[in-house]
């Protein structure tokens, strides 16, 4: 795909009184890293959620291509070619990490498919080839996040969410996890990633967005945003208290 691949469209959502998502529009480029940054409780997942099929918006469209989504089922969504990395990893705790990936190279985007070749590249593009036989319950976090990245990657998306695959782990690891995205993106994956890594953040996207409270404060590139004062204030912490 090219062109834009995501468009949002004045998306809000209310639950009840509460406003989660208020009149968000975003566009994403196929082929870029594009990071969705903001507080706790900014509306981030809830994005994800509505992206994906989770929860249907109360107002506004989304498009993936020339298809609009928000009122499609999950499934229907993935066999369009979207595919979603969890913060927390939830796999088969018994299954190999081999078994693991090939679960997400049997379902995923619809059509042909060669699942052993499908899965072999996922491994080799997560650098987990040599863990391929171990069970997945003896694996690291950092290897945790590895699995279900590569879960993801089976499943042959144009546009893959990552849900704060950088959480917890150390600034090694970080850049493991960098490095594995680029790879991504290169094989011409587009990326849509929530992170509150900065580092990690501004060495790979492309683009960024930033919510708060719901709200899209900000857009541009990663240095733009650093220096926009909506966000020092919302996210990045007072100008003024850091040069103190």
């Amino acid at each position: 795909m090219t062109g834009t691949i995501l468009s949002l469209r004045n998306v809000s959502k209310h639950f009840r009184g509460l406003v989660a998502i208020n009149d968000v529009s975003i566009d994403l480029a196929a082929g870029t890293i594009s990071s969705l940054i903001g507080p706790n409780g900014a509306g981030k997942s809830t994005l994800f959620n509505l992206i994906t099929g989770y929860l249907a918006p109360t107002t506004g469209t989304i498009h993936f291509g020339d298809l609009r989504i928000d009122r499609m089922p999950t499934q229907r969504i993935a066999a369009l070619g979207i595919a979603r990395a969890f913060q927390i990893a939830k796999p088969f705790p018994e299954l190999s990490v081999l078994d693991n990936v090939r679960i997400g190279a049997l379902f995923g985007k619809s059509g042909a498919r060669d699942v052993a070749r499908v899965t072999a590249e996922a491994l080799d593009v997560t650098g987990l080839r040599e863990l391929a036989d171990r069970p997945a319950l003896s694996l690291t976090v950092g290897y945790l996040r590895r699995l279900e990245l590569a879960r993801a990657i089976a499943a042959r998306p144009e546009l893959l969410l990552a849900d704060e695959p950088c959480a917890g782990l150390n600034h090694t690891e970080t850049d493991e996890i960098v490095a594995i995205l680029r790879r991504v993106r290169a094989a011409g994956v587009t990326i849509l990633l929530v992170e509150h890594d900065m580092t990690a953040v501004m060495a790979v996207s492309d683009q960024v967005f930033v919510l708060d409270a719901g709200t899209k404060i900000a857009e541009g590139s990663a240095e733009t945003v650093k220096q926009d004062p909506r966000v020092i204030a919302a996210y990045l912490g007072d100008a003024s208290e850091d040069a103190a």
